[in-house]
């Protein structure tokens, strides 16, 4: 069985200091760094997901709901969207870029994109790439990469476990992946919504494991 890790959105705006701050985010990303030191040699693949935002309409609100409207956040191009700087990058060998004009909960509306691109001085001109730019027009969404390189079972980790954690882990299993999402790898927003999460995946036959009964 091919596997696949996929780090959800573990992002500076989702981190403590940022604009949509979830509590415990940089342990997460720190965490993860260990993880994967220890660990990826385990792993077919080891891919990131990332909230890229440029014009996501609704999803932005001055006066958001904070269930389908949120603060700005994850802005494409600006220090809010990259990754945390306590996550080790290393071992990543694919992004995939969400929320460009819509919500983008899933990881797995994502298409492969090269963030590292935004900023960069191209030709003689100097012209600068924009955020739109750095997904191609023919770029893979996450389930066409992974299906390419024959990958059938995935483990979900990162930020947050209610929101996008949830959403990308649910649509895996929807596809048909084998799915399992770290406990401890994973950090959430609501513990009640949390529980109710965690009832979905039991339903869906998504395993939830902490580090230790890997």
């Amino acid at each position: 069985m091919a596997e696949a890790l996929i780090i959800v959105d573990v992002q500076n705006d989702f981190c403590e200091g940022g604009a949509l701050a979830v509590a415990g985010g940089a342990q997460v990303a720190a965490d993860l760094s260990e993880f994967l030191e220890d660990m990826h040699a385990d792993y077919d693949a080891v891919v990131a997901t990332r909230d890229w935002h440029i014009d996501p309409g609704a999803h932005f609100s001055e006066s958001p709901d904070f269930v389908k409207s949120w603060p700005v956040h994850c802005v494409a191009g600006t220090a809010g969207a990259e990754l945390h700087e306590d996550l080790d990058t290393d071992y990543i060998e694919a992004e995939f870029l969400k929320g460009l004009y819509d919500d983008g909960y899933s990881g797995f509306e994502g298409r492969l994109g090269d963030p590292g691109r935004v900023g960069i001085l191209e030709g003689e001109k100097g012209v600068k790439v924009e955020a739109a730019d750095v997904v191609a027009e023919d770029a893979p969404d996450l389930d066409t990469w992974l299906q390419e390189r024959e990958i059938d079972a995935v483990t979900i980790v990162g930020i947050a476990t209610d929101h996008c954690v949830r959403a990308t882990a649910l649509d895996a299993a929807e596809n048909d992946y084998s799915v399992t999402v770290i406990s401890d790898l994973t950090v959430g927003v609501s513990e009640e919504k949390i529980e109710e999460t965690y009832e979905e995946f039991a339903e869906a036959g998504i395993t939830v494991t902490p580090t230790q009964d890997l």
